[in-house]
């Protein structure tokens, strides 16, 4: 069997790098980039502008900038979360690192202790090039004990609100909703991490952008300049409902549409919503506060994130897909923070006024 040194020694012969790095500060924990490719380079670090740093890093990642690679390996299929369909990830274990590839857009990555490579069309992919990068934070979190959860979360007056929901269930939509208020900050879009400190919950994010649909961006003034006045008209004239679930991503820049000073890294965590709604119907929006613990749908579908084929273990295994991730250890963090479930027609503006009123109390 392969070993990861061997993959990665192979690109960087064939694939020489440029001078010159990246140094990201993620929560104290620094990452450097590098890569065979400037445009890569420049292109990260306006991503990542407001994590720069300088210095020593305590690991590297390196981009290579290629064609898309054909590995003639036995890959497998990394199962989809429930309410997922199609083939997502593919991976395959080496010795001592694993490979895996983004079936849609043929990148591959190698993950190990000592290498961490992302391999292929990065410029064009450089969505997938971000998560990776990511994703070594979110691992050093985890082995520090953080729980990841499938949710968004802002900083009201230095307390983290969490907003949690099915798929397409608007989160970000209603994150971006209360983003515009004074005293308001950006902490996460998509993946939350808690902690304990003493009696305290942390809430902590990652440096992800929010990717959005056209239907959270044409319904908030702030960030309609995304759009051309041709495609705006083009989806309001859709029916709501279609509106609702078509996917279009694009990448909220919160400072340059917000405002400077609109990202916090971590907050004390003062409550957590599930948006439990459905668009239309007649029934209002209603926000209850419920027992976590006797409603164990909510917590395993909503909130509960499995860390996914690059997580790597401390003691140098992977995780697997067939791993059970530990409801227990869920309840036990939540336990003291108060949290709500929002059933009823979808509302943004009804359920951030509630965000906010909680809150600041």
């Amino acid at each position: 069997m392969t070993n990861a040194n061997t993959y990665a020694q192979h690109w960087l012969t064939d694939h020489p790098l440029v001078d010159g790095r990246v140094v990201l500060n993620l929560g104290g924990f620094r990452i450097a980039v590098r890569s065979n490719s400037t445009a890569v380079l420049e292109k990260l670090g306006v991503y990542f502008a407001h994590t720069l740093d300088v210095g020593d890093a305590d690991i590297e990642v390196v981009a290579i900038e290629t064609p898309a690679l054909e590995l003639d390996l036995n890959w497998l299929d990394w199962a989809r979360e429930p309410g997922k369909t199609g083939r997502k990830d593919a991976y395959v274990d080496v010795m001592d690192g694993r490979l895996v590839k983004k079936i849609r857009t043929g990148m591959v990555f190698l993950q190990s202790a000592g290498q961490r490579f992302a391999v292929g069309p990065c410029l064009q992919n450089d969505n997938q090039v971000i998560n990776f990068i990511n994703a070594q934070y979110m691992t050093w979190l985890q082995h520090n004990r953080a729980l990841m959860c499938h949710a968004s979360g802002l900083v009201v007056d230095g307390r983290c609100v969490a907003m949690a929901g099915f798929s397409g269930g608007g989160k970000s939509t209603l994150m971006l909703h209360m983003l515009g208020e004074d005293g308001v900050r950006y902490l996460t879009n998509d993946r939350l991490f808690l902690d304990r400190e003493m009696e305290t919950v942390r809430a902590r994010g990652i440096a992800k952008l929010p990717r959005i649909n056209p239907g959270t961006i044409v319904h908030n003034d702030a960030l309609k300049a995304m759009l051309s006045p041709a495609r705006e008209a083009e989806l309001l004239a859709l029916p709501q409902t279609e509106l609702w679930h078509l996917e279009e991503k694009y990448d909220v820049d919160i400072e340059a549409l917000y405002g400077p000073d609109k990202i916090q890294t971590q907050a004390d965590l003062a409550a957590f919503l599930i948006l439990n709604w459905r668009p239309g119907g007649d029934q209002g929006c209603q926000i209850e506060p419920i027992d976590l613990a006797a409603r164990p749908e909510l917590l395993e579908r909503a909130i509960m994130k499995s860390p996914g084929p690059f997580y790597q273990l401390e003691d140098g295994g992977f995780f697997q897909d067939t791993t059970a991730l530990d409801r227990a250890a869920y309840l036990h963090m939540l336990a003291d923070v108060p949290i709500f479930e929002v059933t009823g027609r979808v509302d943004f503006a009804h359920a951030a006024r509630f965000c906010l009123n909680q809150v600041r109390g």
